[in-house]
């Protein structure tokens, strides 16, 4: 990192989707789009001597909660961000044209609305050469698609999306094999619809695949960024807020409180949701009432993100060793903005149960076992996308909008609840089971396995 050549790290979060890239050169260096749990790159910095002189914000970030303020509390790094952005704290503002020096490297800001109003990319600068080696694209170009329009509401999705276009062609002269660096990508909420597996890409491929490149013309584009958009989970609407105001500074990562069933009953007397982070099938044989499933993995927060209300306190049972389960977990939490997390049960449900307290369970299902066998039971399919030719007869409510319509789930029989692999249909079958509805989750397999056998 000390050599006088310019590096640029790539630091996925394939949990959100997204990219952040640490720009070095000589002993200095920019961090880019950062999550908020970048402590442990700031740590690897000042092992090896580097000092973090900015923070690079390309917009105000409606995913996630920017780590901006927390890198700079604890290295003084100046904030820079687009000079549009309504921020409520002190920041260097970068206007078209405005540059900053990193090391031996030129970074220029390059505004680009359309994500956003004040989204702002970044052009970087090598001294020996006069064309730019990279830009930081945010959430305008990314790799095989370009950033959402709506997420600034439906009354400028429109105005966003012309903005877009005018954006994305004025990427698209930059030379071939500047490096396209987007914030966004695969996973994420923020992609107006599939995007390539891939991180980075160039500025002349992105030309010659890139759909959003090949649109004849502003109207054909218009109507594709107005139309066939996919939902995006409810907590984005507060990541908006929070990051223009800048979200509280944390100072590290926080240390997880064990608990006891008795303290846990008296928190769920005062409103705090439990997740339980162990797999399915472990939850739906035995949970605690109340509790829903969502397993400790990649998709864990931003499944918490669909169904419980942003704010709610949450109890945590997790997978053993429930000690390191509680970092990841809390981690995850922490970059969404579930900051309220009372702490996790020790021992898990077996330690409520030993307690003398009850647990509740539900049936569970294989999907091509069922070999068309349903017995009755009225199925629910809970996709995000239900696709037109779905399961015959079946009720399709995508998981998030399941807890505001539970009241319509028939309650005369049994629900078979199906999604594409098991693992929102076992969130569902929580959510399900909690309203006191009778429920089995189809664990194994998923849609188009019981639509083979039906």
């Amino acid at each position: 990192m000390n050599g006088s050549e310019a590096t640029i790290e790539v630091i996925a979060t394939p949990s959100l989707g997204d990219t952040s890239y640490l720009l070095v050169s000589g002993d200095e260096a920019a961090l880019v789009d950062p999550q908020r749990d970048s402590w442990e790159l700031m740590e690897a910095c000042a092992a090896k001597e580097v000092r973090i002189r900015y923070v690079l914000e390309t917009h105000v970030h409606n995913d996630y909660v920017s780590g901006a303020l927390e890198v700079r509390a604890a290295t003084g790094a100046t904030v820079a961000g687009p000079a549009r952005a309504p921020y409520a704290f002190d920041h260097l503002p970068m206007a078209e044209d405005d540059e900053i020096r990193v090391g031996d490297v030129t970074v220029r800001a390059v505004e680009t609305p359309g994500h956003t109003a004040e989204h702002t990319s970044y052009l970087v600068f090598d001294d020996a050469a006069g064309a730019p080696s990279a830009v930081f694209t945010g959430g305008s170009l990314l790799v095989g698609n370009a950033g959402r329009t709506d997420l600034s509401g439906s009354g400028r999705t429109e105005e966003l999306a012309r903005a877009q276009y005018r954006t994305l062609r004025r990427l698209a002269l930059l030379p071939d094999g500047t490096r396209v660096l987007p914030t966004h990508g695969a996973g994420s909420s923020c992609a107006a619809g599939p995007v390539s597996g891939e991180r980075t890409s160039t500025v002349g491929t992105e030309r010659r695949t890139n759909p959003v490149l090949t649109a004849q013309d502003e109207e054909e584009f218009v109507r594709g960024r107005m139309s066939g958009l996919p939902a995006y989970p409810a907590y984005y609407r507060h990541m908006g807020p929070i990051n223009g105001a800048g979200p509280r500074v944390l100072g590290g990562p926080p240390v997880m409180r064990p608990l006891t069933p008795t303290v846990v009953e008296g928190l769920l007397g005062g409103g705090a949701q439990i997740v339980d982070g162990r797999d399915r099938a472990a939850f739906a044989a035995g949970h605690l009432p109340d509790s829903i499933c969502d397993e400790l993995d990649e998709r864990f927060a931003s499944l918490v993100g669909e169904v419980v209300p942003f704010g709610t306190r949450l109890v945590l049972v997790l997978p053993e060793p429930a000690e390191d389960a509680a970092h990841e977990a809390m981690v995850q939490l922490l970059r969404i903005g579930y900051d309220d997390i009372a702490g996790y049960l020790v021992g898990g449900a077996d330690a409520w149960a030993a307690a003398g307290r009850p647990l509740r369970s539900f049936r569970t299902a294989d999907a091509a076992a069922l070999a068309g066998r349903v017995d009755g039971r009225r199925v629910l399919d809970v996709r995000p996308d239900h696709p037109e030719g779905g399961i015959p007869g079946s009720l399709a409510v995508p998981l998030a909008e399941l807890p505001r319509r539970i009241g319509e789930l028939p309650r005369d029989r049994e629900i078979l609840v199906v999604c594409g692999s098991g693992r929102r249909a076992a969130v569902a079958a929580g959510l399900i089971d909690r309203a006191g509805i009778p429920v089995t989750a189809v664990i194994s397999g998923g849609a188009r396995e019981l639509m083979a056998h039906t």
